[in-house]
């Protein structure tokens, strides 16, 4: 079995605790209704990084709330480019899985959409 990395990026409305949290949950969730057969316990870890902007909440704590408790997670901040997406929360999963990297579905929501055109479908755009 091969581990494959799942990548996905949001943005929070707001750095509030809520905001943070209720982003991820969100992108979290889509992620695992577009990989159907992810589970948290083929998870072997989880790179959450925000944008400087974000300093309220940990993205890690959505993940725990939604019940993935044995996976190991980690938080860091992103490079703060200049002109980069602001309030952006993204997510490397790295996911042990017989299927192929080709039939991976990375997930961007909300403004990040833009950071990866390619793999969002034009209606959502």
């Amino acid at each position: 079995m091969a581990i494959r990395g799942i990548r996905g990026a949001t943005t929070a409305t707001l750095d509030k605790e809520e905001a943070i949290l209720t982003a991820t949950k969100q992108l979290l969730n889509a992620i695992c209704e577009s990989n159907p057969t992810l589970q948290s316990e083929d998870i072997a870890s989880a790179i959450f990084t925000l944008s400087d902007d974000l300093k309220s909440a940990y993205p890690a704590r959505a993940a725990r709330e939604i019940g993935w408790t044995a996976v190991p997670l980690i938080c860091a901040q992103e490079i703060p480019v200049p002109g980069s997406l602001s309030k952006c929360i993204r997510v490397l999963l790295h996911w042990n899985t017989p299927i192929s990297q080709a039939d991976i579905k990375h997930v961007y929501l909300r403004g990040a959409k833009q950071l990866r055109p390619d793999l969002t479908p034009i209606d959502q755009l």
